[in-house]
């Protein structure tokens, strides 16, 4: 199911203008009418604090797809708390938010990327796919010659492996190197790298 449905949310701003009252209701019925209605960022305020609250799951998906819909580098900061959450539905309707908004996240994947959390920066690395721009390559390299786990250096690998050229083979190689013990992320770091060197980058825009 897609994250935005542009038709529906213009019938849900002409059935309920009063969108941020209503997303402190106490009817399902009418926050999730409230949060299709929000189509401007002077509400992302009152959605940031309604998202903080919710418990109904429409809802909550209503308050991403706004968020999204807004898609400002201030929507994109109040869903990025919500990928450290512990329930994977909500992690994973944030970074759908995300991932809907790129230009809006793209100013804050440098901090993802040397979050504490390591599963923090290895979602970091998902939305660099989409919203690192020409500058992606660039991050992920940095990242794997300094990032302490495993996995989240696969991640940046297998991203890398889309995005970057030839300039990151060696960024590729040391990576490897660190981890002489994981046969996994040295098959990764292999394949991707013999694909870089025979292929030209791919552009990003």
């Amino acid at each position: 199911m897609p994250l935005i449905r542009n038709s529906a949310d213009k019938g849900a701003s002409r059935r309920s203008p009063d969108a941020s009252a209503s997303l402190a209701s106490a009817s399902p019925d009418e926050r999730w009418l409230a949060a299709r209605a929000a189509i401007d960022p002077a509400a992302i305020p009152g959605l940031g604090d309604a998202l903080s609250r919710e418990r109904d799951v429409r809802v909550r998906e209503a308050i991403f797809t706004a968020l999204a819909r807004i898609a400002t580098p201030e929507s994109a900061a109040v869903v990025l708390p919500y990928l450290r959450r512990d329930d994977a539905n909500i992690r994973t309707g944030a970074l759908d938010a995300l991932r809907a908004m790129p230009q809006a996240v793209q100013p804050h994947i440098p901090a993802l990327l040397d979050d504490e959390d390591p599963e923090v920066r290895l979602l970091a690395c998902e939305l660099v796919r989409n919203a690192g721009g020409a500058e992606g390559s660039g991050w992920l390299c940095a990242l794997i010659e300094t990032e302490p786990q495993a996995n989240v250096c696969a991640a940046a690998v297998e991203v890398l492996g889309e995005i970057a050229g030839p300039a990151a083979v060696p960024s590729l190689r040391r990576c490897a190197e660190r981890f002489p013990d994981d046969p996994f992320l040295a098959f990764a770091v292999k394949v991707v790298a013999d694909r870089l060197r025979s292929a030209p980058p791919t552009p990003r825009v």
